[in-house]
């Protein structure tokens, strides 16, 4: 993104120039775009349009992009979306008939795919995309160069230090290039002096950071367009296939087609699940774990597996997880002459951590009323795995200790004949009618395994078979683009925290003779921005620097030659000399 950059004064009268070099030195620590100077007359449509991409690639409205993608995704949070549950968002229409058309103005029921969520997000590529790229290809040419050469007045440098010392400058600069190529400076000899620069990791992972948001956005996008994700309830003995048609409820991208689907078949053998049986946790589940036989492709092989909790079975890219887990008694209903209408395992949905369970039966060849009209039975099941005296409302223990199966028993229409949808666990009771008891009340018994209840008026029977299966709910669930993703936000980490942490910086050795004819050594770091690191890493340089090309006596005392020790920290004042 762009940064704000160092520029060249103007000349100034003779004795009062300032380094034109250094100035651009300093402005390619980094790979920022240098900004134009403001040109208030008359821009122009090319001018207006250089303006706004420039404001377009810069790091504040990128951040700006950023934020508002946040808050934008907020609503989608909050409000019930139509891609995800529609029967959620057709109550929110019922229950808030104001606010319901703001919103279907808004697109706050579609957010991912409206108008506005688009092009923030568009906006968001193109400012990312046209920062990159010409900022790669700045950095690959500065790869490709030198470290510039010494500015002419190095003591206007944040660190700077100087020696006199009897080595020759030839000795100097060679020592001083063969000390900053073994601490991994890039250095060469230019002129009087060695430039060298180090850091450059710092803008790979600034630009690293920069093209992982960008896989990652793609990724997220391209989740989101093909994903699909359905649930499927499975009673053991029974099997599923990977088709639309199969599955209970699913749910996916805009642009995902039937074709996406991964082809694989399979069935539940057994479904096993322990709990704790004492102690302040009694009744926690300890283990959940379904034993299937799958196979993949139309002619795959079978194979055996176990899916358990969060150890989802992946098949190309899909995975298959475990989510749910519930009971289905085999009931059995016959009619007045005694001939079976029904024999099945029934699905009941928990309720409860101690799996009291719920559901509906529904028979649809009934038995015929005195005027020979066929009518349909329906019974509401009641299901507790560990039943209590005294306790009807819930379990006692999750596990099939001593179930009992409450049920209610009516006759008439179902409703299934009316072409309108209904759930298969729930009796729409509007055209039916309860049997009644001896007492003219509601006809309900409760069941043990093996016991039947008899339907008044020649209805028949309904029998509580001893055998109870066990289900088990599965969430297939297909998210391409999620290892990139990954890989993104990793690659984004690392990127972020290398251009944080690691400082691009420089460092020029100048060797020259006085006029005493001794050797005058300066020494000089720039980073891009002020850090104690720069002056502390060139001090211990000049350390070393110093033990091979060691100090000279100053004239006017011989004795001390501890004056040269060189000073990382002084920084002499404009037109001073040390």
């Amino acid at each position: 993104m762009s940064d704000t950059t160092d520029k060249a004064a103007p000349a100034l009268p003779e004795g009062q120039e300032q380094d034109q070099d250094l100035g651009a030195a300093g402005s390619q620590l980094s790979t920022a775009p240098a900004e134009d100077a403001p040109n208030l007359p008359s821009l122009g449509v090319i001018g207006w349009a250089r303006w706004f991409w420039r404001q377009l690639t810069s790091m504040r409205v990128a951040l700006l992009l950023l934020l508002l993608l946040s808050l934008g995704a907020i609503p989608g949070s909050l409000i019930p979306q139509t891609g995800i549950d529609e029967t959620k968002v057709a109550e929110f229409r019922r229950t808030h008939e104001t606010l319901a058309p703001i919103y279907d103005k808004l697109g706050l029921f579609h957010v991912y795919s409206s108008v506005w969520f688009s092009a923030i997000y568009i906006l968001l590529f193109v400012s990312l995309i046209g920062c990159i790229v010409p900022r790669t290809w700045q950095f690959v040419g500065q790869l490709r160069g030198r470290p510039p050469g010494a500015p002419r007045r190095l003591t206007r440098l944040p660190a700077y230090t100087t020696w006199r010392t009897e080595a020759a400058p030839e000795e100097v600069r060679e020592a001083a290039l063969a000390l900053l190529k073994k601490r991994r400076f890039r250095a060469h000899r230019a002129g009087d002096a060695v430039a060298a620069e180090k850091g450059y990791l710092r803008e790979v992972g600034n630009l690293a950071f920069h093209i992982a948001l960008i896989v990652m956005l793609v990724a997220f996008a391209w989740g989101q367009l093909f994903k699909s994700e359905g649930n499927k309830l499975v009673v053991e003995g029974d099997g599923f296939s990977n088709t639309l048609t199969q599955y209970d409820d699913f749910k996916s991208g805009s642009l995902f087609s039937q074709d996406d689907l991964d082809p694989f078949s399979f069935s539940l053998k057994e479904f096993k699940g322990t709990y704790e049986a004492t102690g302040p946790n009694r009744g926690t589940p300890r283990t959940y774990e379904a034993d299937l036989t799958y196979s993949a492709g139309a002619d795959g092989k079978e194979k055996k597996t176990t899916v358990k909790v969060n150890e989802p079975l992946e098949i190309g890219g899909s995975k298959v997880y475990l989510v749910s887990h519930g009971y289905a008694p085999v009931i059995t209903v016959r009619d007045g002459k005694g001939n079976e209408v029904f024999h099945d395992a029934v699905p009941l949905l928990p309720l409860d951590g101690n799996v009291t369970s719920t559901g509906a039966i529904k028979v649809m060849d009934g038995y015929r009323d005195a005027e020979g009209e066929r009518e349909q039975l329906g019974f509401q099941a009641f299901l507790l795995p560990t039943y209590v005296p005294g306790n009807e409302l819930a379990s006692q223990f999750p596990a099939l200790l001593s179930p009992v199966m409450n049920v209610e028993a009516y006759h008439g229409d179902l409703g299934v004949d009316s072409g309108l949808p209904q759930s298969v666990y729930q009796l729409d009771k509007k055209n039916l009618k309860g049997f009644k008891d001896g007492k003219g009340a509601q006809l309900r018994k409760n069941l043990r395994p093996g016991e039947t209840l008899t339907l008044p008026n020649g209805a028949g029977s309904i029998t509580f078979e001893k055998e109870i299966k066990e289900w088990a709910g599965f969430q297939v669930a297909r998210q391409p683009g999620s290892g990139w993703a990954l890989a993104g936000a990793l690659a984004a980490i690392f990127g972020l925290a290398g251009s944080l942490f690691i400082q691009r910086r420089r460092v020029w050795v100048r060797a020259t003779t006085g006029d005493d004819g001794l050797t005058v050594v300066e020494m000089a770091g720039l980073g891009r921005s002020e850090s104690a690191k720069v002056p502390e890493e060139l001090g211990e340089l000049a350390g070393i620097l110093y033990d091979r090309a060691p100090g000279a006596a100053a004239p006017e005392d011989t004795d001390d030659a501890s004056s040269d020790t060189p000073d990382p920290q002084a920084v002499p004042a404009e037109g001073a000399e040390k």
